[in-house]
């Protein structure tokens, strides 16, 4: 008899939502060539309708004109180097980086402070060097979409004297390129976090060290780019040596499951589902559609609606100002197998590489299957030898910091709990400058390399509160953010 993964384990309600799910897929996908095949003015159209039925039953914004301008900004940038420019950043960096496995990953970098006169690309700066990477359905953007330049990372530790880099995944929106196969092939879509750990990390990080001439460099990471370090560092232990320090933004190891019981009991029995519902290319790639035809604030509330379903996430200390401005950047391509993974995670309760296998686990605990006893292999965490700083949100769904004591060494963690912090609360929160930077500068100072090169006044950002670009002066952040790019742009919050 055929082997049927899901067969008998799931209940009738789930096949319910699971011919549900099909039958929106299907919709979705008819809409989608609908839409291509419609002419501008009717979309405009469209959009403008949804504008005025938003505006009628919910009402418009209370935030200032200048703050809604800059939002407005920041979601229309086009690409990475356009947000950096919106604050005066224009020694913005591209770099293209080579996987042993084929992979041309793009890679951005800000060598310096706004006002500091650009180096000659490709040189060494001698700076102390941080490698910032994102998480999940995310690219490198995520750091530098903020609507105050003083809560953005990379722009804080670029002002204090670091030379930062900033990575992205295989598949993503700046990597969306390999030497043997078309983006449009299953064989390029074919890559699982194992490929980010093999790969995409310590290929990055060996590039970066070489063009920088640097002994190691400082590592920070948010959600799934957490992840990818403690699978990386775990398997390479020569990249241990690289990395003098590893600081996890809401780290994600090994998530108990969605908040979503429906979808988490599904997903979990058969992860493998994900392939028949979405294919075994690029998941999600329709919400670059809703985006461009949805106004920005309906299309902000669906992705709320969707990280309260699935997460859990209320998100109340993003403002929906820098909602409206970092919404947009918040998706990028990723395989469906990537995700497919991370349920093989959930639904194990272990930290483990892709499971290839097709056999359910009733199959494989049974005493008369040749295959009893298989497990996957396990990620081996307790071989890090960087420190890590781990920062988390202590209402943060996906974070298990006992899983997380359990599976990495004791003696090189430091555990700092986040009191009320979801998860993207840590990356764009409207205190990230009060309780998330001040730490990650202080780890970075007390790790990094050549620390005698980054400003000392980093006291400032736990006394000085506004988010007003004027207050960037008072951080130690250079002289002229006031009179710079972004004048016409002063920031606030709701």
């Amino acid at each position: 008899m055929a082997d049927l993964p899901f067969l008998s384990r799931l209940r009738s309600h789930e096949y319910v939502a699971l011919l549900l799910g099909f039958l929106f897929i299907v919709f979705e996908g008819a809409l989608h060539i609908v839409i291509l095949s419609l002419p501008k003015l009717v979309i405009n159209w469209f959009y403008l309708k949804s504008r005025s039925l938003f505006l009628h039953f919910v009402g418009a914004s209370s935030s200032s004109p200048e703050a809604r301008r800059l939002a407005d900004r920041i979601r229309k940038a086009d690409n990475f180097e356009d947000l950096c420019a919106i604050f005066g950043y224009h020694n913005v960096e591209e770099h293209v980086v080579l996987t042993k496995d084929g992979y041309l990953l793009g890679i951005h970098r800000i060598p310096g402070p706004r006002n500091e006169p650009r180096p000659v690309p490709g040189s060494s700066t001698g700076k102390p060097v941080v490698y910032l990477h994102h998480g999940l359905l995310m690219n490198s953007e995520v750091w530098v979409c903020l609507t105050s330049p003083e809560r953005s990372v990379p722009f804080v530790l670029a002002e204090l004297g670091y030379d930062v880099w900033l990575g992205n995944n295989r598949g993503n929106k700046y990597s969306k390129k390999s030497i043997h196969h078309d983006p449009n092939s299953l064989k390029f879509w074919d890559f699982s976090i194992d490929d980010f750990a093999w790969h995409d990390i310590p290929d990055s990080i060996e590039y970066i060290l070489q063009i920088t001439r640097a002994s190691s460099l400082s590592y920070v990471g948010f959600s799934q780019g957490t992840t990818q370090a403690f699978a990386a560092l775990s398997i390479h232990p020569q990249l241990n040596q690289k990395v003098n320090v590893f600081i996890a933004l809401a780290p994600a190891m090994r998530p108990k499951g969605l908040s979503a019981p429906l979808v988490d009991g599904l997903m979990k029995a058969s992860p493998t589902l994900l392939f028949l519902i979405f294919g075994r290319r690029a998941i999600l790639s329709s919400a670059l559609m809703w985006q461009s035809i949805l106004y920005p604030p309906i299309f902000v509330r669906l992705i709320d609606a969707s990280l309260i379903f699935l997460f859990s996430w209320h998100s109340r200390s993003v403002t929906f100002t820098q909602k409206l401005a970092a919404y947009s950047h918040l998706y990028s391509f990723a395989s469906t197998k990537s995700v497919v993974h991370w349920f093989q995670i959930m639904r194990s309760g272990r930290f483990v590489m892709y499971d290839d296998e097709p056999y359910t686990p009733a199959l494989r605990s049974s005493k008369h299957s040749p295959r009893a006893g298989y497990r996957p292999a396990k990620f081996p965490t307790r071989n890090i030898a960087t420190n890590i700083v781990i920062l988390y949100g202590d209402v943060d769904s996906l974070v298990d910091i006992g899983a997380m004591r359990h599976e990495l060494p004791e003696h090189r963690l430091d555990i700092r709990r986040l009191g009320g912090y979801e998860h993207l609360d840590i990356l764009w929160g409207r205190n990230v400058h009060v309780d998330v930077i001040p730490q990650v500068v202080s780890a970075l100072r007390q790790h990094c390399v050549n620390p005698e090169m980054i400003k000392s006044d980093t006291d400032a950002f736990r006394s000085k509160g506004g988010l007003h670009p004027d207050a960037a002066i008072d951080y130690g952040l250079g002289d002229g953010w006031e009179n710079g790019a972004i004048s016409d742009y002063a920031t606030s919050t709701e």
